[in-house]
């Protein structure tokens, strides 16, 4: 699980400058046996999203509809998974390890993945790794570090209500959490390598890419996260023996990991189950999805709040946004080809962008949320009151943006210059005698003027021109 790079902190006087990020520290903070989900994360069972989910009729079948969306990437037989898809109920399952206190986007692909087999009638199964958490996927480049048992232990439920959020818990189908610490923790050493290990070729094992990469690096790989793939393999067996589990998806990256199940089962136990690794979402231009110099969009909105999230899909590319439309929404492919046709003929209205955003946001934090964002985001440029504005979310969106903690009376010229939206108080008096200088929406026209007027929540917004912003938090 990848962290945020740790940003810089700068000081002038009494006036701190910050610029939002997510570091090590603050992940940090959600460690200890105290950590609890937050309310953004437990959601309800009974998600109001729930009932306006559905697939699409428009196809002859789930398996084409998953195609048409991309979601399969590699598979096992792919002509007896469509004919499992598209028959009786069955049972599947989708794991994620408490690396971290949050699912992020790359995890969510999965899980509106398992959404739409599970809107397909099939019952899902959603692993959270107490102990493949413990262990650690190994890495390309380096090992993991190992974090407490108590750490992971509050991760798991921080994770499993994340899960219990997007998938439905009721009815017939409803989803089910298991976590793999309750069948590996008393298996013995003895009992592992016997029963288990010896259906493995060590041969294979090294094959795998993440495996292969840190053999021939100087850091190499422990036994430990080598062993990973043995551990997630039992996690198969154990679901196909206790849940009759017959498929399991996952990411691409996660391929050899989840055909080592498939072989498992079919060596042990003489049976033949299935595997889907969906795509690595990557942008156009190559680099990885939902990361940027390191930073993951994360779901919980104490790590990436609504209005970041917001920002984060209305700036897709045009050459990205169907594909990003047919994975993270749940909008019908006439609905998908309309927007296509606005992308072509009028992509400066980004309307294919602002759908996405909505649907995401409001998937993941609720409408009220989403539109909240909205709100702040069309304030903060120009076509909304701030005042108007839910204070809490305008203190997010602020934090998005430079910004600075200042005293009321601080002039707006120093406040120009501490934000860096000027490059000294010479030049900040020229933007504010030419009339390029705003707060809170109100033209500033004494170069002598000092904040004062404030918006609820003790906060302000600094505007030079039309589109450079910095937030004032008030100490």
């Amino acid at each position: 699980m990848v962290l945020l790079e740790e940003s810089p902190t700068l000081s002038a006087g009494r006036i701190t400058l910050s610029r939002r990020g997510i570091t090590r520290q603050s992940i940090s903070e959600f460690a200890g046996t105290d950590a609890r989900p937050s309310a953004a994360i437990l959601g309800s069972v009974s998600n109001p999203n729930f009932a306006k989910q559905s697939n699409d009729s428009s196809f002859d079948s789930l398996w084409d509809e998953l195609v048409w969306r991309g979601l399969i990437h590699v598979s096992t037989d792919a002509e007896e998974l469509k004919k499992l898809i598209d028959g009786e109920s069955i049972t599947y399952y989708c794991g994620f390890d408490p690396t971290a206190p949050s699912l992020h986007l790359g995890n969510f692909v999965q899980l509106l993945f398992m959404r739409r087999l599970q809107l397909g009638g099939h019952r899902p199964l959603g692993l959270v790794g107490g102990s493949t958490g413990l262990i650690g996927d190994p890495r390309p480049t380096a090992e993991r570090t190992l974090n407490t048992p108590e750490t992971v232990a509050a991760w798991v439920t921080r994770l499993q209500a994340q899960v219990s959020t997007h998938l439905d818990t009721e009815g017939e189908n409803g989803m089910r959490l298991v976590n793999n610490l309750d069948w590996t923790s008393p298996l013995s050493a003895i009992e592992f390598l016997r029963d288990i290990g010896k259906y493995f070729r060590v041969g294979t094992m090294l094959k795998k890419d993440a495996v292969s990469a840190r053999l021939n690096s100087d850091a190499g790989i422990s036994y430990t996260e080598f062993s990973y793939q043995i551990l997630q393999a039992l996690d198969y067996r154990e679901l196909y023996n206790t849940h009759g589990c017959v498929l399991q998806t996952g990411g691409s990256d996660q391929w050899g990991n989840l055909i080592g199940g498939v072989d498992l089962i079919r060596r042990s136990e003489q049976a033949t189950v299935h595997a889907i690794g969906t795509p690595l979402i990557t942008n156009s231009d190559g680099t990885k999805f939902g990361k940027s110099e390191g930073n993951a969009i994360w779901l919980d909105a104490e790590l990436c709040s609504p209005y970041a999230m917001y920002q984060f899909w209305l700036n897709t590319d045009d050459a990205d946004v169907i594909d990003r439309l047919k994975v993270f929404t749940f909008l019908t492919r006439a609905e998908i080809e309309d927007f296509a046709k606005l992308v072509a003929e009028e992509p400066f209205r980004r309307a294919a962008q602002k759908r996405l955003a909505l649907e995401t946001v409001t998937l993941v934090h609720g409408a009220e949320a989403a539109n909240a964002a909205i709100a702040a985001s069309e304030a903060l440029f120009g076509q909304g009151n701030l005042a108007e504005v839910d204070p809490a979310t305008l203190a997010s969106a602020l934090r998005e943006l430079p910004n600075i903690t200042a005293e009321t009376g601080t002039p707006i010229a120093q406040l120009l210059v501490s934000t860096e939206l000027c490059t000294s108080l010479g030049d900040a008096r020229r933007s504010i005698g030419q009339g390029g200088v705003s707060l809170n929406g109100v033209k500033v026209t004494d170069e002598a003027a000092v904040l004062t007027d404030l918006l609820p929540g003790g906060v302000a917004v600094l505007r030079r021109g039309k589109k450079t912003l910095a937030g004032i938090f008030t100490a």
